[in-house]
């Protein structure tokens, strides 16, 4: 082990210094100079990326999120904290010090929104190991760190592979520690009362955290300006004395238990984000055929408190239970909070609808909306979305819908198009049935990246997405590079045009529902790379299908994407 631990540590000065790596002498000379010469605003976030081990996967938001609370991205004259925080994101994917994974298609208009999973290049990673050691910036535990008398710094991760010595943490001095992030078991020791200028807590990738922890965590971390218990589903409430965290500006609850946030988390005015909802429990069934598309997407809301308005820094805020909350009450709150960029419902139904859309039709800020209607809604179909504000959006999901999207009425469709929604690159849709006005407006959409489509059955024989005026065809759907295809109809025929998304790259077939789908026109979608089946077991239909991508030009991979297991 000893010999090991020193190995990882000489690593790179052995790379450096042996002769026979003297053909790394340019890429160290280039690093060295990059190093030297970039803008000091970049420099902690780099030495911030080996938080991370370097096989795990990291969420953007979580990174720039974590950079925000840091101080690493701030407010300027013409950026805000957020803005400069995607920047530095971008700046650090260009560079590939972080790389996005494969098989992630990208929106070059807009490439780091759309990176939403990335992790640190290994060589880079073991880089900038040496230098955050020796500047006494972070510190870690696990089975190859060396235990050493100098146990101190600014940020402190815990791997899974530690073995939870109580000794040897309680000996450790936190009085300069900023952050703290645990990969693997939990322990109540792991809090401390000395920890009292920690601004980051990320138990994102722990496990068996108790309530009895979060009230510690509330009432001796008060400086916290970001915690995260994302995925921790043994966490059923808040504490009542959430209102000790003053400063906290991010509160991810995602996939949690939690359905109700506490009265008291409206005292809490630096608040800019809130992530909050839990996968819908049904979903873990197995899938009913005639409402299996339904389940996967579905997120269960939270209740907030009526005071929710108070927060007008929220830039960020959902999954909100419309039903549970109160549809007047909520959209007197949602007026309020005029900065929203980011914005999911759910429980919407004919009741509150027409409240809550007016609420915030003058949010001009406003780039993502995420709207479920109620599973026991009744026809609500949206007629007042002629009011909200389309024309920022560059993502819209849009589930339980009827048999049409929620179009403004008395508008051409191109004028729609170019007025409202000229800016949208993402469309995540689930209806009970596509019809052919809506393949039209759809293909239309002059920035559409990705297209997800769920529907229980299509309008017609097929799902075709040859559009025609007089007999001709029309090039549509000309930026799509993501389809995903749903149906409990089976077996679904899908057509593509000649003149149709020949930028597709990736399309993705669920089959969940023992749907199989006979394509035409494969040979049409000239950029094709990866065909993606989920959830089939049917050996014919992929043998068919392998047998038609083999024929292909560009001979397309196919894979295959099992369930998730239920949980």
């Amino acid at each position: 082990m000893d010999t090991v631990v020193a190995l990882n540590q000489r690593f790179m000065h052995h790379l450096e210094t042996e002769p026979d790596y003297d053909s790394l002498c340019d890429l160290f000379g280039w690093m060295h100079s990059y190093f030297r010469t970039c803008p000091d605003s970049i420099k902690p976030c780099i030495f911030y990326l080996s938080i991370f081990p370097q096989d795990r996967l990291i969420r953007r938001r979580r990174l720039v999120r974590r950079w925000i609370a840091e101080g690493y991205s701030r407010d300027g004259n013409n950026e805000s904290a957020e803005e400069n925080g995607e920047r530095q994101f971008s700046e650090l994917l260009d560079l590939s010090i972080i790389q996005q994974v494969p098989n992630l298609v990208t929106n070059p208009l807009n490439a780091t929104r759309m990176a939403l999973l990335c992790q640190v290049s290994g060589f880079f990673h073991e880089y900038i190991i040496p230098g955050r050691k020796e500047d006494d910036l972070m510190f870690e535990l696990g089975a190859n760190c060396a235990v050493t008398t100098q146990r101190t710094g600014r940020h402190l991760t815990i791997l899974h592979d530690w073995k939870r010595d109580k000794i040897v943490f309680e000996s450790m001095d936190f009085s300069r520690l900023r952050s703290l992030t645990v990969f693997g078991k939990w322990e109540s020791f792991f809090m401390s009362e000395s920890m009292m200028l920690l601004r980051v807590l990320d138990l994102e990738d722990a496990s068996g955290v108790e309530y009895e922890d979060l009230e510690n965590i509330l009432k001796w971390l008060r400086r916290l300006k970001f915690l995260s218990l994302r995925g921790r589903r043994e966490i059923y409430h808040l504490p009542d004395n959430m209102d000790h965290l003053r400063q906290l500006q991010t509160l991810d609850v995602r996939s949690t238990s939690v359905l109700t946030l506490p009265e008291n988390i409206t005292k809490l005015q630096k608040l800019q984000y809130i992530r909050a909802g839990a996968t819908d429990p049904a979903a873990s069934a197995p899938p009913a055929p005639s409402c299996w598309f339904f389940k996967p997407r579905r997120i269960v809301g939270v209740k907030v408190p009526r005071g929710i308005g108070k927060l007008t820094a929220l830039h960020t805020l959902g999954v909100v239970n419309i039903g549970t909350s109160g549809g007047k009450a909520m959209a007197k709150a949602l007026k309020k909070l005029t900065q929203l960029r980011k914005l999911g419902v759910s429980g919407v139904n004919r009741k509150n609808s027409k409240d809550i859309f007016s609420a915030i039709k003058g949010h001009v800020h406003l780039e993502s909306l995420s709207v479920q209607l109620d599973k026991d809604n009744q026809g609500c179909c949206l007629d007042d979305q002629i009011s909200l504000p389309w024309k920022n959006l560059r993502s819209l999901k849009l589930y339980g819908l009827q048999d049409r999207l929620p179009l403004p009425s008395g508008l051409e469709y191109q004028q729609v198009l170019s007025d409202q929604f000229s800016k949208l690159t993402k469309m995540d849709v689930e209806m009970d049935t596509l019809n052919e006005q809506d393949i039209k407006f759809l293909g239309e959409a002059p920035k559409l990246y990705i297209l997800r489509l769920r529907i229980k059955e299509p309008n017609g024989p097929s799902l075709n997405f040859i559009v025609k005026i007089d007999a001709c065809a029309l090039a549509v759907y000309k930026k799509v590079k993501i389809l995903e295809i749903g149906c409990s109809s089976s077996p679904l025929s899908v057509e593509f045009g000649s003149e149709t998304m020949k930028n597709l790259e990736l399309l993705k077939l669920d089959c969940s529902s023992g749907t199989t789908y006979a394509l035409d026109g494969l040979d049409f979608l000239s950029e094709l790379k990866e065909v993606l089946l989920i959830g089939s077991n049917d050996a014919t239909f992929k043998a068919e299908l392998a047998d038609k991508l083999g024929k292909h030009p560009n001979k397309p991979v196919l894979k295959m994407e099992g369930l998730p297991l239920p949980s």
